[in-house]
This record gives structure tokens, sequence and C-alpha cells, in this order.
């Protein structure tokens, strides 16, 4: 299978406003916030109490090497309090661990454009506090260490161990790339040897029930060369969905339920898989696994299985703005078309997923769409993820919001009008935090002959084929200019924007396949490319209920929404004209609009057309909303 490989962040400069000030804001704002969150230091944030469990699973390991007998205590739970465990005890989720492998993930990225030595100090003093914490087998897990180091993997759907050790590798590699420094990745090597040893070939038929593991092992294989790493990844994805079902089989059951592993995506083996299904997040981090297997191994039919999962993905239960996972129960997709708006789960950190997801597919298959879906994502549903000082997150992404009901409605009391500080589940805002750290390795990849430019802002990048200077008046004009000083005959390849239907290039009649546009490169030359970004009315597939009768409005990369703030309540009884007369200031959007009269009080009357006021309409960028106090939102408008 051939494929392309990303060109690294440290090889990649942003200049570009829009990127750089997002970037500059998670290093100089949300590392240090969450820094301080970590170490439970926010006045009115969820404790996050995970230094806390490091620190006492250090003491407890110590106290173990010198003979003393230690304290067990309950690990049937998936979240532990203050309120109702045993002080010496693990506190919070069992998952906790990972919040700060993620920050150290963040830190590493940072550091590839940004050197900063008290932030490597720091991140060096924390790299230190876990590796204490790991046990002289490799295994390092405080939940586990502090509680019951018996029950060690013995509730693999449960409770996170393969889970928190993906977390663990990916940060190792990220720190280790950027800085050169192994401990941290020495750590993560010993518990994936652990890992491999207790799992492999020859050991237990386990696998996680959260998936990440799987990408994590590919990453430590990239970095190591060892192959046992890709091969116990394998392993996990070709156990996935067999019978007996090892979810049963280490609780001593025999159900064989495919009901009871929809959840993790573990009711039938994942070549067969053809809906996405269960847990959004978990369902992407395995996909990411599964296309990242399949690219090394040359596995087709595995590589097949994930062109239909993302297509089922983006193409039948996605949302407008990238978000997936219409339901909160279970955080998970349902069924095909169904896309509530004001109940969407739209997890944050899925939309990250599913664009660990869709690069991955574009590497091992060159086609735009992939990188459409990946611009969608970062622009919308993961931007919206986090305000704009870099300091309140959302952990779902709605598509309408009354914050009325967002009280009074137990159905949508996952929704928040306003971002949090913080969460006590606190996936989502590292998670956010590590990927526009690293968004420079999103945006280009490359073959032995190609350097394909995936997503355009003005950057710089270096590659052994050319150096190329951008300058991308992108998200307003549509106009990018791109200086290419070659080292060798290679090829350009630029992608063209699934929104864009008005584009035309410097150089003429480029060879196009599958959304990119190929040039042949022999010299040092520049090429001017334009994509207008024109204001768009969309529609859903008639199949989406919620939607029947309304549109959203588009301008490029961006989806848009109304506000409160901007155009009063009861946003339902606004309906945008048939002769909206757009106009784009810039940022916002204004366009023709009516709002209904409410001219009766009764709850039931006879049908008469509804009267109506001539009112301005201004949608704003969907990443922005709730940026201003809370109020309404909504993405649709009657049409």
């Amino acid at each position: 299978m051939n494929y392309s490989r990303p060109v690294s962040n440290k090889n990649v400069t942003i200049t570009d406003k829009f990127w750089k000030e997002k970037i500059e804001l998670i290093r100089d704002e949300v590392i240090p916030y969450q820094w301080n969150a970590l170490n439970d230091n926010i006045d009115g944030a969820e404790p996050s109490y995970c230094m806390r469990n490091y620190r006492l699973a250090a003491e407890i390991l110590e106290k173990r090497r010198n003979g003393e007998k230690t304290e067990t205590f309950p690990t049937d739970k998936w979240y532990y309090s203050p309120e109702n465990d045993d002080s010496n005890s693990f506190f919070g989720w069992v998952f906790q661990d990972s919040d700060l492998t993620k920050w150290i993930e963040a830190v590493g990225y940072s550091l590839q454009n940004h050197p900063d030595p008290e932030l490597e100090r720091l991140a060096d003093e924390a790299i230190d506090l876990l590796c204490s914490a790991q046990a002289e087998n490799g295994y390092l897990n405080s939940f586990y260490t502090i509680n019951n180091p018996e029950k060690a993997f013995t509730n693999l759907r449960d409770h996170h161990e393969l889970y928190c050790f993906g977390h663990l590798a990916e940060s190792a590699v990220s720190y280790y790339r950027s800085t050169g420094k192994d401990k941290l990745l020495r750590a993560a090597c010993a518990f994936a040897d652990l890992i491999c040893d207790t799992f492999g070939e020859h050991g237990k038929e386990g696998y996680g029930g959260h998936e990440i593991a799987e990408m994590a092992l590919i990453k430590l294989y990239e970095v190591t060369d060892n192959e046992k790493y890709l091969n116990t990844a394998r392993l996990f994805i070709d156990r996935r969905g067999t019978k007996p079902y090892y979810f049963d089989t280490e609780r001593g059951e025999s159900s064989g339920n495919e009901l009871n592993y929809i959840y993790n995506q573990a009711h039938i083996p994942v070549r067969e898989q053809t809906e996405a299904i269960g847990h959004a997040v978990r369902a992407v981090y395995l996909y990411s696994g599964m296309a990242d297997t399949a690219k090394y191994t040359g596995d087709e039919a595995l590589f097949a299985a994930c062109r239909k999962l993302f297509d089922n993905i983006t193409l039948k239960r996605m949302y407008i703005t990238g978000g997936i996972g219409a339901t909160k129960d279970g955080e998970a997709f349902t069924f095909d078309y169904d896309l509530p708006n004001d109940l969407a789960y739209a997890e944050s950190c899925a939309s990250i997923g599913l664009v660990f997801f869709a690069r991955r597919m574009l590497q091992a298959d060159f086609d735009s769409k992939y990188a459409d879906i990946m611009e969608k994502c970062l622009y919308n549903g993961i931007l919206s993820g986090m305000s704009q000082d870099g300091k309140s997150f959302f952990y779902v992404n709605p598509l309408e919001v009354n914050p009325l009901a967002c009280r009074l409605d137990s159905r949508k009391s996952h929704v928040k009008p306003i971002r949090q500080k913080w969460f006590d589940c606190a996936c989502c805002p590292p998670n956010i935090a590590r990927l526009i750290s690293d968004y420079g390795e999103y945006c280009f990849t490359e073959t032995e002959n190609t350097v394909f430019v995936n997503l355009y802002q003005s950057s710089e990048v270096i590659t052994d084929k050319a150096d190329i200077t951008i300058l991308s008046d992108y998200l307003q004009s549509g106009n990018v200019e791109m200086i290419i000083n070659a080292k060798t005959p290679f090829t350009l390849a630029l992608r063209i924007p699934c929104w864009c239907s008005n584009f035309s290039f410097s150089i003429k009649n480029p060879y196009i396949k599958k959304g990119y546009a190929y040039f042949d490169i022999e010299n040092d030359c520049k090429i001017t490319a334009c994509f207008k970004p024109e204001i768009k009315i969309m529609k859903c597939n008639p199949n989406v209920r919620e939607n029947i009768g309304k549109v959203a409005v588009t301008r490029g990369p961006f989806v848009y929404c109304l506000e409160e703030k901007d155009n009063g309540s009861d946003l339902h009884l606004l309906r945008l004209s048939h002769n909206p007369k757009f106009n784009f200031d810039g940022e916002a959007i204004l366009a023709r609009g009516y709002r209904e009269r409410i001219g009766t009080s009764k709850l039931y009357y006879e049908y008469a057309p509804s009267e109506e006021k001539a009112v301005k309409l201004k949608f704003i960028p969907y990443f922005q909303w709730a940026n201003r106090g809370e109020n309404e939102m909504c993405v649709y408008i009657r049409y």
C-alpha cells in the first residue's frame, strides 16, 4: 500500500494570523491554565486530583519497595471522591492519569516551534513525578497502583489502563521528538513491553474497552522500529468483536450478546463493521488505529472497512460542524440521519478523533475528501470547544441552545449555554490543546515524489524537495500564493476545497485527481491559487427530520450561526428571506429575514398565514458563539 507521511511539525512554521493566534493562545494561556487545573489551583473549577494521584502512587511504590504493607481499596467504580471514598485512595475518574499525559503531549508540540526553557523545566518535573509512579515491571497506572495492584488488567472493558497507556505513549513520542529527551519514552516503552508480553501472541486475548492503544502502539513503532508494537496493535484489532467475547471471559460470563458491546465497537469483527456505532470517541480512535495498521501491514480488507466507516460517518452521521455523536446516552452514534440540533452531544474529543481518522485515511488514500473533513472539524466543531481567552471549554457542542431548556429539561442537561472552567472528566480541554499545538503537522504530507498541501494558511514549510512559503488570504479573498524554492524536481499537489465551486490557478491546466491539482515543479517558481469563498445556503438530506424546511449558512470553511445577542430572543421565530442579499463584513454575515409575530396567547387555533416583520439577521462563525455571555444560539434557520 502506497502512503504519505506528515511533514513534521518541526519543519512547519505557521505565520497565519488566524492560526498563529490560536497556537499562541494554547502556549500562553491554555497550557499554563491547564497546569493549574491539574494541580487543583483554579477557584470554582472541578478538582482534577491528577497530580495528587501520581504523588500518592509514587509514595506507595516507595513503601512497597521498602517492604512496607500498604492498604488496598475498592476498584469497582468509575469515579472516586473524598466524599465517598477513603482519604488514602485514588480520587477522580479511573482515566485521570491521561489528563497529565495529554498536557505533556501539548507541551511537546508547543516546544517544537517555540522553545521555552521554563515550560520545558516544568514538563521535566512532571515527567519525573510520572516516572516515579512506575513499577519495576513497567506498569504505570495510578488507579490500580494506589487502590489494588492485584486487580491490574482484570477489567479491560471499563477501567482504561490501555487507554491511559495510549496517551502516555503519545505524549512520550511528542516530547522525545521535540526535545530529544527519552525518559518518558523509555517509561512508555517499558509499559508497552509489559502490555505486549501480557496480551501478545502468546498472552491473554484481551483488548481495550476504550480504544487508543492501537494507534499509540503504532506511534511507538514509528519511533523505535520495534515490530512487536505493530504486531500487538494488529492483534488488538484482529481480536476485537470475535467470539467468545473477551469482555465476557474476563467476567466469567458467556452471554455472547452483541448488544452488550456495541458501545465499545466490539460487537462484531472490525472488518465486518460498516456503520459507525457506539461511543463516538472510542469509535474514531479505533478507526484511526485500524487505518494506521492497514497502512503498515498492507491489509487491504482492513482499509476497505475504514473507507466504509469513514463514508458512513461523513455522509450520514456527522453534523455540518464536523460534530459526531448524536446522543448523550453512551455519548454515541445512533442511526443514519439522526442529527438532532438541541440534543446533540458532538463531544469536542469526538471531532478531534475524526480529524485523527481523516488524516490517517489521507495518508493512505490521496483524496481531498479527508482533508475537507479535517478542515470542517478544525474551523467549526473543535474551535467551538474553547473560549476565545482559552480559559473555559465546551464538552458538548450543540447546534441549537435555549438556556432555559438546558436548566429545566433533563434531556438537555448535558448541553451548557456557557463554557465551563474545567470538568471532573476533563478529556476535552487537553485534547484541544494537543491538537492545535500540532496543527502544522496536519497541513502538509509527502511521498517520495510529491508534496501535498492539505490546509491553507500562511506558513513556511521545509522538505527535502523544496522550501515553500505560503502567503494566504484564504479566509477572506481565497487567494493563496506559494513561493517554491525547489531542491529537486517534484510534484506539488494542491487541495481543491469541497466548498469551492469557483477556483483558478496561475499555472493552467493542472492534472486533477480526487480533489487535488497536481503541478510538476522543475525549478524555483511561484503558483497563485484562488479558492473564492462564497456565502452558501446549505440544506440537509430530507431524512434529517429536525431540519425539514430549514437551512444553514456557510462561507468558505466556516459554518455560521445566529445568537440572541445580535438577533433578539426566540430565534425559532426567525426566517431567512428567499432574497437575503447577503453582506459579508469581514467576519459576520448580514442578511434580510423575517420575525414571526405572536398574535395570540392561545395554545391552539385555526390556521392562518403568519404575520411577519422584516428584520436584519446577523450570522457569526459558529466557533465564536457563547463568548458574550449566556444566550440562545442556532445554526439552522427556517427558509
